[in-house]
């Protein structure tokens, strides 16, 4: 049976090295192809059509994640890891959202690599059990979040998007024809309601759960 076919866009020599050791020395999988920089591997994987990507997310120059969505562009079927010292959700969920299908800690163990490349190579998706946990403690603040929205009345909705769009307390006033400490008393009670002590806290508690 033919190996899968995998290709690694690491701009770090020592850890390029390293993936394509792991790669090979695995009876499922070989490593067709190194790149140290996402242009490159938009240059030469097409031709090569790799099935599997293991890509790094902070490239020089195009990021890892731009370089999924390019390369799955070009490629449809491609599946990509990425390989990353980063754990934060922010950049865990711009990798899912570009197209990749795992995300994995550098320190990962070379039988962790290698399970979660069969994992995504068969239709699954992939990461650690610290980015399981992280996403699920993302997805539970985002329930928080949007729990505490909703318990807004209309006009502290009202109120929020105008702080939201960057207007001062007295300009919330003239622009819903209330008085200053009207607008005080509604910021008051969003702060309590979304637990939170100050106009960013709030802005950034419902953005991202409206």
């Amino acid at each position: 049976m033919s190996k899968i076919k995998v290709a690694i866009v690491e701009d770090n020599k020592t850890t390029r090295e390293g993936l394509e050791t792991i790669v090979n020395l695995s009876p499922d999988f070989r490593c067709v192809r190194t790149c140290p920089t996402a242009e490159e591997a938009l240059r030469v994987l097409p031709e090569l059509a790799p099935e599997l990507v293991l890509m790094d997310i902070q490239l020089p120059n195009m990021s890892g994640v731009d370089c999924v969505a390019r390369l799955r562009e070009l490629l449809p079927d491609v599946k990509a890891i990425m390989v990353t010292v980063y754990e934060d959700p922010d950049r865990i969920f711009r990798a899912l959202r570009a197209g990749a299908s795992g995300y994995l800690l550098k320190r990962a163990t070379p039988e962790e690599v290698l399970a979660a490349m069969r994992e995504v190579h068969h239709g699954g998706g992939a990461m650690s059990g610290e980015i399981a946990r992280k996403v699920i403690g993302y997805f539970r603040e985002q329930a928080t979040a949007a729990a505490a929205v909703d318990q807004l009345t209309a006009r502290e909705r009202e109120v929020l998007e105008l702080v939201v769009s960057g207007l001062s307390n007295k300009e919330i006033a003239d622009r819903l024809n209330v008085t200053l400490a009207a607008v005080r008393f509604h910021l008051k009670h969003i702060y309590q309601k979304l637990h939170v002590h100050s106009r960013t806290e709030a802005v950034l508690k419902y953005r991202p759960a409206k």
